[in-house]
């Protein structure tokens, strides 16, 4: 049955729930006031594999927190969460990794594909669920660094297809070196010919002119589920299931952690949660 009462939840978080594991080592070379993948960074979760082609992601792929999978009318409610960072006022967010694609270089300057595009994609692994609106507007996009990039000034014009089918493209300044596991988010990109659209895929990229250094970069579709902020360096904050937002976590979800820096690195991140079945 659903979990629909707090009862409900403390019965589930009792008895029923996946206990989430978190400690990731610190990503370094980063900028303050940035986002952070750390799907490559070492401890638990796993370091997840650097993509090919554009694929669908599931909750088998390592890297992304093992939760238990429920069959309908069942459901998983994230319920507890507890985290604590190696420095002061972090941002760290728990996402579920919808598509993920990499391989794409910094010294190209023709199209390259991206061929991220959810909409064809929505019966494969509970996506259709898994997206939230059926307009898009709950899914983020990103550019996602693997290997670091040049520093040369350029600039990356994403080819995309809105929600109502109609393309476009959205631009993003790469301005200095873009280390490994930096993340710019697209969707605060959209110009304002697309304003009031949401995208639902990216199908290449185009860079300006060369990094200069090759690297390896992609594409990402992330939904955000749960977000819990540090204040001070190393003290545990944790959060209730109101403060998360009684987050419902799909079938198929492939969870995995995004920090927002507050200085040069990511720092370590440790702690924990539940997630409640019933």
């Amino acid at each position: 049955m659903a979990i629909t009462t707090l009862d409900q939840l403390g019965a589930a978080l009792a008895s029923n729930a996946s206990r989430l594991v978190i400690d990731k080592a610190s990503i370094a070379s980063q900028a303050a006031g940035t986002y952070v993948s750390l799907w490559r960074a070492t401890g638990q979760p796993g370091q997840g594999a650097i993509p090919a082609a554009a694929a669908v992601c599931n909750n088998t792929l390592l890297g992304c927190f093992g939760v238990a999978q429920q069959t309908a009318p069942a459901e998983s409610i994230a319920g507890w969460g507890e985290v604590a960072t190696g420095n002061a006022a972090m941002g760290i967010e728990v996402h579920d990794r919808l598509m993920h694609m990499g391989g794409l270089s910094g010294t190209l300057t023709t199209a390259q594909t991206v061929n991220l595009d959810l909409s064809a994609n929505l019966g494969t692994d509970n996506v259709a669920d898994r997206i939230g609106d059926s307009n898009y507007s709950d899914v983020q996009w990103w550019l996602e660094w693997y290997t670091a990039t040049g520093a040369s000034v350029v600039t990356a014009t994403c080819a995309v297809t809105y929600n109502d089918g109609t393309t476009g493209t959205v631009q993003a300044s790469l301005a200095a070196t873009r280390p490994a596991s930096h993340m710019i988010s697209l969707n605060g990109l959209i110009p304002v010919a697309g304003a009031g659209k949401f995208i639902r895929a990216v199908t290449s990229i185009t860079l300006s002119a060369t990094t200069g250094t090759a690297g390896s970069f992609g594409v990402t579709a992330t939904r955000k589920r749960m977000s819990m902020p540090t204040y001070i360096a190393n003290k545990p904050e944790v959060y209730d299931v109101w403060q998360l937002g009684w987050p419902k976590i799909y079938e198929a979800s492939c969870l995995f952690l995004i920090a927002l820096t507050s200085t040069t690195s990511s720092g370590i991140v440790r702690g924990g949660g539940k997630i409640a079945h019933g």
